[in-house]
């Protein structure tokens, strides 16, 4: 059992299957109760254990804490501490703990701190480049730096330090939530169709969206494309959209699309990407 996955769902974090050490499966109860938005039987869970080593029982505490946003700014310097002390060893714990950092200060204070998180976020990067929270944490720098920090001020330069940052993902699936934010990003900011397509199509082929229906995007792509001129582009989408999704409700919006694009509603796509 995965037991560091019900904290990821409950806080919004993505984790793999297996990430949890042997010594964390002591805390299963306290990880149930706690997806099941049950905190104070998970703190009471917690307190009772006997079992757990003390990195894995003030990692839990920590958790515990951050899970009923907004954290009192009283107790920042505590937390803090411990996670300064599970930062200071190796390993997966480690990396969590400074993510867990730069998380505290981004979304669970009243007022957050965005250039320190981002600095967090950086500091992460440097010290655990491979681990699956650096990476996780080069996203939320992205998102940070997209809408949060005041710099870079102009919007091309804080897209293309953005879209710098993907050299440091490796995980599919993360470098897609970044690429799906990019996107989006651009079209907030009215980059050119011609830069935000292409981050638009990655996060598509890697698939497995969350918060996002496939069907969506797929739909969105034809429509910038044929906003962007790429006529063979646009078909390609808007006909996939007609083969893999016969039921939606805009099928027939769709179609009058193929009909500007001058060809006929197909089930096989002409052409490719």
């Amino acid at each position: 059992m995965n037991t560091l996955s019900p904290i990821c769902l409950l806080l919004g974090w993505l984790c793999l299957v297996g990430r949890a050490s042997a010594g964390e499966t002591d805390l299963a109860a306290v990880w149930e109760y706690l997806a099941d938005s049950q905190s104070v039987a998970a703190r009471a869970a917690l307190k009772e254990l006997k079992t757990a080593d003390p990195r894995t029982r003030a990692l839990a505490d920590v958790v515990l804490t951050m899970a009923r946003p907004p954290v009192a700014e009283g107790r920042l310097p505590e937390l803090e501490t411990t996670l300064n002390s599970l930062a200071s060893g190796d390993g997966d714990t480690a990396a969590l703990a400074l993510y867990l950092r730069a998380r505290l200060h981004q979304v669970h204070l009243l007022r957050p701190n965005y250039a320190r998180a981002a600095t967090l976020y950086r500091e992460l990067a440097r010290h655990y480049p491979r681990s699956h929270w650096a990476q996780l944490g080069l996203v939320k720098l992205g998102i940070v730096t997209l809408y949060a920090l005041p710099e870079p001020a102009d919007p091309a330069a804080r897209f293309a330090a953005v879209s710098g940052l993907l050299e440091g993902i490796g995980e599919p699936a993360l470098r897609r939530d970044l690429q799906l934010q990019i996107g989006w990003a651009g079209l907030f900011y009215d980059r050119p169709l011609d830069e935000v397509l292409p981050h638009l199509i990655a996060a598509d082929r890697v698939g497995g969206l969350l918060g996002i229906t496939p069907e969506e995007l797929v739909l969105q792509i034809g429509e910038l494309s044929l906003r962007a001129g790429h006529r063979q582009q646009a078909r390609t989408y808007f006909e996939r959209f007609l083969r893999e999704f016969p039921t939606n409700i805009r099928r027939y919006t769709v179609q009058q699309r193929l009909v500007e694009i001058g060809t006929t509603a197909g089930l096989e796509p002409k052409g490719g990407l």
